[in-house]
């Protein structure tokens, strides 16, 4: 007689799942190359072992019961986890992770990312990449809670956290800058904050979960809120409002007049960048973390990662 453990193998897991995706006892043996009759007899033995009925015999569709459908969430995961084990010991086995996931903040040139990655694929490593945008306190979030390996360009001062680890970046540098047209463009300097006031404000949400940074709003100011500081620059190009933006990024527009830099009576805004990874002594690193932080030791890569924002 079949015991619960013996019953719930990851094959009669995917068995399950594929008679809840294709709706049919008959469907699922086609698409598993098993007679009709066979996928029954296991399910009764998964049934009779588990001492409940998965699947609503009575409907014209093989719909999952209440214990069906908690067996089958629960064995997604189950399977999940077994595939995160099986990585991890082809991780210890060859020295890559199966996947490394990047953090990376809007600040960040993409061109220059990408120029590191297809040097990085350049390698043939077995190892996936992911790369994920991160705004203000996001950027770190993503690294604090387990979700990417590596941040780039996180904002200085951040929190200590026990067990991350931190190096200087660079710094960005950010300018006032609006739309030719707009009404800012014509006003006399340094621009108060009472007259910034009377203009919406451009500013990019922060990503994070578990906080909510906002960086240059005035009490009492129109806001304009945007997913990314790729769609703020597009936003004040058409003079949708006004705001800060990093040097770098704003520089074409500034060139080619499609921006006008504005002086402000508020003192710049300078601020230093760090990347971050979970601490552990160097030879505990996968080899992709490690070709990461051996290309960010390079000042040369830290400042073309901030600098390199064609228009």
């Amino acid at each position: 007689m079949s015991t619960p453990r013996s019953a719930l193998t990851p094959d009669n897991l995917a068995l399950l799942q594929s008679i809840a995706d294709t709706g049919s006892f008959a469907a699922a043996a086609r698409q598993l190359g098993l007679v009709p009759s066979a996928l029954t007899y296991r399910v009764r033995q998964i049934e009779d072992a588990l001492d409940v009925l998965l699947f609503d015999r009575g409907a014209r569709q093989a719909r999952p019961t209440e214990a069906g459908l908690a067996l089958l969430r629960d064995g997604t995961r189950l399977l999940e986890d077994m595939d995160a084990i099986a990585q991890r010991v082809r991780r210890v086995a060859t020295g890559w992770e199966a996947q490394l996931t990047l953090s990376v903040d809007g600040v960040v040139s993409p061109g220059t990312l990408l120029e590191l990655v297809q040097a990085f694929y350049a390698q043939s490593p077995p190892t996936r990449l992911k790369w994920c945008e991160g705004i203000l306190s996001g950027t770190a979030e993503a690294l604090i809670t387990g979700q990417a390996d590596l941040a780039i360009g996180v904002a200085v001062p951040s929190p200590n956290i026990a067990g991350l680890q931190a190096e200087p970046l660079g710094e960005a540098r950010f300018v006032f800058a609006v739309a030719p047209h707009h009404p800012l463009a014509h006003l006399p300097e340094p621009l108060s904050d009472a007259t910034l006031r009377a203009h919406r404000l451009v500013a990019v949400a922060d990503s994070g979960r578990h906080s909510n940074v906002t960086l240059g709003i005035l009490s009492g100011q129109d806001v304009l809120t945007v997913h990314s500081l790729r769609a703020k620059v597009q936003a004040q190009l058409l003079g949708l409002g006004c705001g800060f933006l990093p040097e770098a990024m704003a520089r074409p527009y500034l060139d080619s007049g499609q921006l006008v830099l504005r002086r402000v009576a508020r003192p710049v805004r300078r601020v230093r960048l760090a990347y971050m990874w979970r601490e552990a002594r160097p030879e505990a690193h996968g080899r992709a973390l490690q070709w990461w932080l051996q290309q960010l030791r390079s000042s040369t890569t830290r400042r073309a990662l901030l600098e390199n924002h064609p228009a």
